[in-house]
């Protein structure tokens, strides 16, 4: 690959002297720089810039384009600032800002790897140029937030974003379509990268105390019943998601004839911030919901967050329920003293319900496969 030389000139004084003078280095009052020229790499979704620093990659990201400056209004919410709610859902998601409160903050008020995140979401679009990748943030956020952009912009169909960073242990999660390493001059194609590495969650049932880590991540409610069986996922030793399940009472038609299975259902699905957009959630909802089939169970969960109940449409693993998608707002809400409080009828919101059936090589799956094939042809 081949470099040019830059120049720069500054006028040398009282204060270059001395400093020179002290570490016995001699100048004129000129720096030099070797620059990369830009390589040639056609048409592409993600392209990254390693190296570091001082070794040029700002310098050769200008050749891509100008970086987008951001700004924001904090008197309002950082969601307010799109165009839509719906860009807001879709981009804050796409960066794995999935926290419902935290996008109701203006942007003022949110930490490092959150501002971080939310202005990577406005910088999402054909022939972003992105700077200082991943660089003020903790590295699992790195990790995360480069799984996350990439699905995105391949889902997306984006063209030629090109990203800058210091940091190399993003490349086997960003998956780039190529990488230039300005420490050595190369240009390295996706063929020769790394696959990304994949995500393997060890669970154990937990208690009521490991709850504490992760309520105030839950974009409801931090209230956890007592009767609850709760599971923690770890990753690579760290805690990750929390899973809370109650039992759920009262008549459901069976899924086949002869059902008569007691019945499960999710209460509590966290996944702490620093992990969201990874898949570790949509993950360890499967695993639990397989468990719970496993034990001799039937496995329900209702959700609002978007996200989450797109998956679970397009998902072989779930299906839909009689409720999916239909609005309550003509129910009314049972009265406190009739009613079990974890199931009060919410009359608000218009949640995604789903029962999990498993793996196509699960028993009670091909049991409703088989009464569903039957049905359908009487």
């Amino acid at each position: 690959m081949n470099n040019k030389i830059l120049e720069v000139h500054i006028e040398p004084d009282e204060f270059t002297s001395k400093i020179t003078r002290c570490f016995d280095y001699e100048f004129n009052g000129t720096s030099i720089f070797t620059c990369w020229d830009k390589p040639e790499v056609g048409e592409y979704q993600i392209g990254l810039i390693v190296g570091s620093s001082g070794s040029g990659k700002t310098t050769l990201l200008k050749e891509f384009g100008k970086s987008e400056t951001i700004s924001w209004d904090n008197t309002k919410c950082i969601a307010s600032n799109f165009s839509s709610p719906e860009e807001a859902i879709d981009k804050l998601g796409a960066v794995g800002l999935n926290s419902i409160p935290t996008w109701c903050k203006p942007y003022n008020v949110l930490s490092n790897g959150e501002a971080f995140r939310a202005d990577l979401a406005r910088r999402l679009k054909d022939n972003a140029v992105i700077d200082e990748f991943t660089s003020v943030v903790d590295r699992n956020v790195a990790k995360s937030c480069s799984v996350s952009i990439s699905k995105y912009i391949r889902n997306n169909n984006l063209k030629n974003i090109t990203i800058a960073t210091c940091h190399k242990d993003i490349i086997e999660w960003l998956q780039p379509d190529w990488v230039f390493d300005t420490d050595i001059g190369e240009l390295i194609p996706r063929r020769l990268l790394r696959q990304r590495p994949e995500i393997k969650l060890s669970i154990y049932e937990t208690d009521h105390k490991t709850w504490e880590l992760f309520k105030k991540h839950h974009y409801l409610s931090a209230n956890l019943n007592k009767a609850c069986k709760c599971y923690v996922a770890l990753w690579n030793d760290i805690p990750v998601a929390f899973s809370a399940n109650l039992c759920l009472p009262g008549r459901i038609p069976p899924l086949y004839e002869g059902d008569t299975r007691n019945k499960f259902r999710e209460s509590r699905l966290v996944v702490l911030p620093d992990f969201q957009g990874m898949g570790i959630g949509t993950k360890f909802s499967n695993s639990i919901g397989e468990m719970f089939l496993n034990m001799g169970y039937r496995y329900f969960s209702k959700v609002a967050h978007i996200r989450m109940g797109e998956y679970r449409q397009k998902s072989e693993l779930w299906r839909p329920t009689a409720t999916n998608l239909k609005s309550r707002a003509k129910s009314q809400k049972c009265s406190k003293k009739e009613a079990w409080h974890h199931l009060m009828l919410d009359t608000q919101r218009i949640c995604y319900s789903h029962e999990y059936i498993g793996e196509k090589d699960n028993q009670y799956r091909i049991k409703y496969e088989n009464q569903k094939h039957l049905t359908n042809n009487k």
